[in-house]
């Protein structure tokens, strides 16, 4: 199994924090370079407990597609989402927020097993560089600097990947 785990300061409330982490179209926008979008499930606004949504992106020139379930949800202080059918192993997700003087910590707790054919050694940098991308994003939404865009990115779309 691998992990990575990160921490984000953010000079914002942890339930903004916490309400923009669970956002599809800000998940859209953080993953932009991979052509994600929503394609099943809660394709649009704020994810809740038990809620599922597909994924499908362009990794390593190669479509994939990944569905998630909430299933951990204590606003604002943590959540989980985990992989119900995707190209990896295992994926669990635990994103905690940590109110400070001054605003949030964020941490991220990602953990994954890849099939035999994938290479961790690969994924991790990979996996760590969109955590990274989204956290960025979420920070600068949080702080009040970005806004979340309103494009049909979480709509799904016609087509199969």
């Amino acid at each position: 199994m691998a992990l990575i785990e990160l921490e984000t300061f953010v000079a914002a409330p942890a339930e903004r924090c916490f309400d923009l982490s669970l956002s599809v179209e800000l998940h859209l926008e953080s993953t932009a370079a991979t052509h994600e979008r929503a394609v099943a499930g809660k394709t649009s606004g704020m994810l809740a407990l038990g809620d599922r949504v597909t994924w499908r992106a362009r990794h390593f020139g190669l479509p994939f597609r990944l569905s998630v379930r909430i299933t951990q949800h204590d606003r604002p202080r943590s959540f989980r989402d985990e992989m119900l059918h995707g190209p990896l192993r295992r994926m669990r997700h635990d994103h905690f927020f940590q109110r400070v003087d001054g605003g949030t910590v964020m941490t991220d707790r990602f953990e994954f097993a890849v099939l035999p054919v994938l290479d961790s050694m690969v994924l991790t940098p990979h996996f760590r560089k969109l955590l990274v991308g989204r956290n960025e994003l979420i920070k600068r939404a949080a702080e009040g600097s970005y806004s979340v865009s309103r494009r049909d990115r979480g709509k799904p779309s016609s087509g199969s990947s």
